[in-house]
């Protein structure tokens, strides 16, 4: 009895050391596979986010390639040119004016106004301006009316305040607005005075007050260009024939309209008025002829006996307009320059020579070309100077400035005009070397001095 007891009591002692070994195997192995799936899931999360981070850095880049415009607009490169920056508009601003005495800049934009820039301060830190609202709608283009020009409301009076003209993008017709000093003497009051009836049945894309004060144009993207006098009554309407308009433009002299479109021609029109200056008529001029594509835009030199005009067959040409048109002679090409034909990706392209005809500056998207008027050489070429394509560009009476308006960067930026200073100075050199007289090479020596310590205070050399 006492030998079966002890072999029970061992045989119960190693089937309760095998049951808690068996326990302790399967607690082992319970929290094992426990914790091995949640090792797994935390190595799965881990890679799903680093996939998504990886996924949303390659749509980033595809983003990047596909949209680089957008993506690009927050980046604009720095250019020691650059004279000043004005801030103020809170939309994308669409066009620019230079007073004709220089001492104003008008620009427009989608946010409803108009502002007035004083061009004095442009050095200055801060930049002031005169805010004129455009209600229930807003301008699309602006034009000063000429210092010579008479009172848009009493057309025989004389002009007794500065006004200027807005192209208006719902109400599609022209608004007059006057500037007055406030009656407390505290500064200069901006209020529309009235709108012209609508004409146009399409998008407004030119308006200009003609130099000699004695009328209007606007013109429409379809072939419509309409001649108001300053009350705001049809003098004429011109069909330009050419499928549609791209640009249209009153010369500085005030004697002709000009206008662009699809076909490679500019067509210019004399607006003709008897010596009581009651308007005659409106007879075809002349026709500049030899590009082989569409005309983006073009402009005249200040004396108007010249025109520039950029098309898309990638080149760009400076005319002689000054001819004999009344006995069919037709202008005369003076010089073809090229530029990199793979800016006809840009919608639009934007062309305006200097008042001395030193400078023909080039708008190619977001960055300027600035050529030699004289050869046709590409000068200085400032790249992404706004964060977005250019949308107007303007030059100072001057020529010592060039104002630019980049669309949705909302900033307009004025550059010194050291191109043009190199450029006098190479022509100031060639007619001295020509010079027959000992007078003519003494002023010619010093302008050429002059020019110099101009472009040396500007460091840019």
């Amino acid at each position: 009895m006492a030998d079966g007891t002890g072999l029970e009591s061992a045989f119960g002692f190693i089937a309760i050391s095998l049951f808690l070994g068996a326990l302790g195997l399967a607690a082992f192995v319970f929290f094992s596979l426990r914790n091995k799936p949640s090792r797994s899931s935390d190595q799965s999360k881990s890679k799903e986010t680093k996939d998504s981070l990886d996924q949303k850095t390659q749509n980033g880049r595809k983003s990047q390639t596909k949209g680089s415009k957008k993506k690009a607009s927050s980046v604009v490169k720095s250019h020691k040119t650059q004279f000043a920056i004005l801030k103020g508009h809170t939309d994308q601003v669409l066009d620019l004016d230079f007073s004709t005495n220089g001492k104003h800049l008008a620009s427009c934009s989608q946010d409803r106004t108009v502002r007035l820039w004083s061009v004095k301060d442009f050095k200055e830190k801060e930049h002031k301006y005169i805010r004129a609202n455009v209600d229930f709608d807003h301008a699309t283009k602006v034009n000063f009316s000429p210092d010579s020009s008479e009172d848009l409301r009493q057309p025989q009076q004389p002009l007794r305040f500065r006004a200027f003209i807005t192209a208006l993008a719902n109400g599609n017709t022209i608004r007059v607005f006057k500037t007055t000093k406030k009656k407390d003497g505290t500064g200069t009051a901006v209020t529309g005075e009235f709108d012209f009836p609508v004409k146009h049945k399409t998008e407004i894309i030119s308006i200009a007050i003609a130099s000699n004060g004695k009328y209007i144009m606007s013109c429409s993207k379809d072939t419509t260009i309409v001649i108001w006098n300053l009350k705001g009554e049809v003098l004429a309407i011109i069909d330009t024939l050419q499928v549609n308009n791209s640009f249209c433009s009153l010369s500085p002299c005030g004697r002709f309209v000009a206008s662009a479109g699809f076909t490679p021609d500019v067509k210019l029109w004399e607006v003709e008025f008897d010596k009581g200056d009651n308007f005659r008529k409106i007879s075809r001029a002349m026709e500049l002829k030899g590009h082989t594509a569409g005309i983006y835009h073009f402009t005249f030199s200040s004396d108007s006996t010249r025109m520039a005009t950029v098309s898309k067959d990638g080149t760009w040409r400076v005319w002689d307009i000054d001819v004999e048109y009344s006995k069919q002679e037709d202008p005369h090409l003076l010089l073809t320059g090229i530029y990199d034909a793979s800016c006809n990706v840009y919608e639009n392209m934007l062309i305006a020579m200097s008042p001395d005809a030193y400078v023909t500056a080039i708008s190619m998207g977001r960055s300027l070309a600035l050529f030699s008027t004289e050869n046709g050489n590409l000068e200085e070429f400032l790249e992404e100077v706004h964060g977005d394509n250019i949308t107007a560009i303007a030059w100072h009476p001057s020529s010592r400035y060039l104002a630019t308006a980049g669309g949705n960067d909302r900033q307009i930026r004025v550059w010194h005009n050291a191109v043009g200073i190199k450029v006098e100075i190479d022509d100031l050199e060639g007619r001295l070397v020509r010079a027959k007289s000992d007078t003519i090479r003494g002023r010619l020596e010093q302008q050429i001095l002059e020019a110099r310590a101009s472009l040396d205070k500007l460091n840019v050399q």
